[in-house]
């Protein structure tokens, strides 16, 4: 099983300004492009692969959206406005929830109110973490067992301060070179490493 979280610090939690908000400064696009990558391949989708959507601009609780593939029945397209659909559903549906809470939304895809670094830490029990950053071990270097989890982060870089907290939770800073990518690219690459192993 390979995991990825995506970090997406300027993405509302409202379906409407989601939705709105495509091409703009909040650039969640950058959300449908990371699933995309993540769950896709030429005429055919991923088996075992778990991506983890993180919205972050909130008047109250970020919403955590979980897409497991092996559970995803009807994915409908591949497309920005298919995949940014399913966001704005999971959204619609976290309307009225409390804190930590957990709602199914459709086969393989529930919304949680729960923040970055609280899945990080559940995650952290059962997975290995491996953080994108230029100064990391280059991946072709890294050894990866286990069910390994990749923590990315959308146009906003990850804050420095959090970064001691995420590598005592085990984290391991990796790097794919020195250019820095979208986080769509990150996940082509991740898997293309991992492939050829």
């Amino acid at each position: 099983m390979r995991t990825f979280v995506l970090r997406a610090r300027a993405a509302p939690t409202e379906s409407h300004k989601l939705l709105a908000s495509i091409g703009h400064d909040a650039h969640s696009e950058i959300l449908a492009h990371t699933l995309m990558n993540a769950i896709f391949v030429a005429q055919s989708h991923r088996p075992d692969v778990i991506v983890y959507l993180v919205l972050e601009s909130t008047q109250d609780f970020s919403r955590t959206i979980r897409f497991e593939v092996n559970a995803m029945h009807e994915i409908g397209g591949f497309d920005e406005r298919a995949l940014l659909g399913k966001v704005a559903k999971a959204l619609d549906a976290s309307r009225g929830m409390g804190k930590e809470e957990t709602r199914p939304v459709e086969s393989g895809v529930t919304v949680q109110t729960v923040a970055f670094e609280r899945l990080v830490q559940t995650l952290a029990e059962d997975h290995p973490l491996f953080l994108m950053d230029p100064k990391g071990t280059p991946i072709g270097e890294q050894a990866f067992a286990g069910n390994p989890c990749f923590l990315l982060t959308d146009h906003i870089p990850m804050p420095k301060k959090i970064v001691p907290s995420l590598e005592r939770m085990g984290a391991k800073k990796i790097t794919l070179g020195p250019t820095m990518l979208f986080a769509s690219q990150c996940v082509v690459l991740i898997h293309h490493a991992l492939d050829q192993r």
